[in-house]
């Protein structure tokens, strides 16, 4: 059995926060559109897809014993004791479980926009039975980053004569365009000076979709007020219809520069 937690780089008691962390960046690392070794590549996937898992995770780390100290064969019977359990009803038990295909596990790279959007991959894939495949796969609009999608029956096909394993894949996100992302609200940074600030400011703000909205900033903003633009966000994963806001999250910048007669004009303003 693989030791998945030192393909990680990682101890047993690691929480899901750093086992995500560290298969992030091994991904990023090994990845063959970067260069990367696929086999490598498959084997770092294969180990977060077990350790991402609870039930997986908990069935890897606490391997189920084996009936009364027997070491048993592929065949599932201990040497020489087949015949013994054949005159039982409950023989069978004893016996190899059925075989299965297996799921795969594959992930893509896609942008903000992409996931505003939605988005359709050709995905090209060797099966373990060795056999080409070309899978088409819809991204949905509003898809969250780390999630995955599931293809039922689209995985390994080895096996003849029973289903196939399923398809699992794992969509990360990068590029936020300037944006910072909290479920379906989209956060961004909007800078002003104190003047404008204090007087209020009529601005041009790029939406997600590239869209211009005029944006009134009020008088006497305040530096790290948020100023909410209802329907400018993600769309829900669920109802595309359905979207979050945008958040402009006001930064004051006092100005360093000022001549001497700037300086004179504003020491005789009385607030």
């Amino acid at each position: 059995m693989s030791d998945y937690y030192s393909i990680l780089g990682l101890s047993k008691s690691a929480s899901q926060d750093e086992i995500k962390r560290a298969y992030r960046s091994l991904a990023s690392k090994h990845h063959p559109d970067k260069g990367g070794d696929t086999a490598t590549f498959q084997t770092i996937q294969e180990a977060y897809a077990i350790l991402s898992d609870p039930q997986k995770k908990a069935e890897y780390d606490n391997p189920r014993p084996q009936m009364g100290g027997f070491h048993f064969n592929h065949g599932g019977v201990p040497p020489g004791f087949e015949d013994i359990f054949s005159n039982f009803p409950f023989g069978n038990f004893f016996r190899q479980q059925p075989q299965r295909n297996h799921s795969l596990n594959l992930s893509t790279h896609i942008t903000l926009k992409e996931a505003y959007e939605g988005k359709t991959i050709l995905a090209d894939i060797k099966l373990p039975s060795g056999r080409n495949q070309t899978i088409e796969i819809k991204i949905p609009p509003g898809i969250r980053n780390d999630s995955t999608i599931r293809l039922s029956g689209m995985g390994d096909d080895s096996i003849q004569n029973i289903p196939r394993g399923d398809l699992h894949l794992t969509v990360h996100i990068h590029d936020m365009m300037g944006f910072e992302r909290v479920e379906d609200d989209l956060y961004k940074n909007l800078k002003i000076n104190c003047i404008e600030a204090i007087l209020g400011k009529t601005v041009l703000v790029n939406t997600i979709d590239d869209k211009q909205l005029e944006v009134k900033i009020p008088e006497g903003c305040q530096h790290g007020q948020k100023i909410a633009l209802h329907g400018q966000g993600m769309p829900n994963i669920r109802d595309a219809r359905m979207r979050g806001r945008m958040l402009l999250n006001i930064q004051v910048e006092i100005p360093t520069n000022l001549n001497f007669q700037q300086k004179e004009l504003l020491k005789q303003i009385k607030f």
